[in-house]
């Protein structure tokens, strides 16, 4: 009998395929290492990186690219506005524009502007002009009221002149009445102008120039009607009146000579306040009485712009 030797069975071609792919499988393989990841270069904005697992740094996602980018501006904003609302709290409130400022007592005039000059004539300190005359109208050189004030009638005079009588009840003594009337007249006085108003406080305040025909003749006065201790006379209700030392120096106005009282306390159920101006060929007199106490900063703002009007 004839041995027969057996034959392994050939495999199909599917099926080691399959044996194959099982055995890769199954075998385990080392990993192959890899290069890191670049890292994209940060965009315009971009200030803030994400550390990711083993220490790798990566972009954060567009929507909290977002979320850091407002942060930023926000805390930026508040640095400024925290800034800024420092430096204004810093500032003078006159410094802010725009921005109120509490009253200090000053009263509201209106625009103060000078009157033109006849054509071909000089200002009063003009070196051309010796006398030192005031050739625009007189009328017009009077400070006009402040706002909300009621203008006092008594003193518009005719035609805006105050007759001199009318102006010498300013004054207590009938004596000194009388011996001013005389000065007046020997002095070849012009003319007075007039203007008077209260304001809403009860402050009664009234502005009187008198023109004389040069400043040399104003100038005989000034030592005589006003000297530095006490005022030469009087005012009616003013008795006691001495020089206001309290008065700033700052507020001198270039070519007018300013003296100026107070009456000096106990001065009874009212105050009074008086100044005198000398400018070229024009005395002024400024009067402001109230109730109780007269407020010294109307009244030096007062005199101050009538003296800036007759310069």
């Amino acid at each position: 009998m004839t041995e027969q030797t057996s034959q392994p069975e050939q495999t199909s071609q599917p099926e080691q395929t399959a044996q194959t792919e099982l055995t890769e499988q199954a075998a385990p393989q080392a990993p192959e290492p890899q290069a890191p990841e670049p890292v994209p270069a940060n965009e315009p904005g971009d200030d803030i990186s994400v550390v990711g697992p083993a220490g790798h740094t990566r972009r954060p996602s567009r929507a909290l690219r977002t979320t850091l980018r407002w942060t930023t501006a926000v805390l930026t904003f508040a640095a400024f506005t925290a800034g800024t609302a420092y430096a204004v709290a810093d500032m003078t409130r006159t410094d802010v524009p725009g921005l109120a400022t509490e009253s200090d007592g000053r009263w509201d005039y209106p625009t103060l502007t000078k009157p033109p000059l006849p054509s071909g004539s000089p200002g009063p300190f003009a070196d051309t002009n010796k006398t030192g005359s005031h050739y625009a109208d007189l009328r017009r050189l009077v400070l006009p009221a402040p706002r909300n004030a009621t203008a006092d009638k008594a003193l518009t005079g005719t035609d805006g002149w105050l007759p001199t009588k009318d102006f010498l009840t300013r004054y207590e003594e009938k004596e000194d009445r009388a011996e001013l009337a005389q000065k007046f007249t020997d002095h070849g006085l012009r003319h007075i102008a007039a203007r008077g108003w209260t304001t809403p406080d009860g402050t009664h305040t009234a502005v009187y120039l008198l023109q004389f025909d040069t400043a040399a003749v104003v100038d005989e006065f000034t030592g005589d009607i006003a000297p530095y201790s006490d005022p030469g006379y009087q005012l009616r209700g003013a008795a006691d009146s001495v020089t206001d030392e309290d008065f700033p120096d700052a507020s001198l106005v270039t070519n007018v000579t300013r003296v100026a009282y107070m009456e000096a306390k106990p001065y009874g159920t009212a105050q009074t306040r008086h100044a005198y101006l000398f400018a070229g060929d024009v005395i002024a007199l400024v009067v402001e009485d109230r109730k109780g106490t007269a407020p010294a900063v109307p009244f030096e703002q007062t005199v101050t712009l009538q003296g800036q009007l007759l310069s």
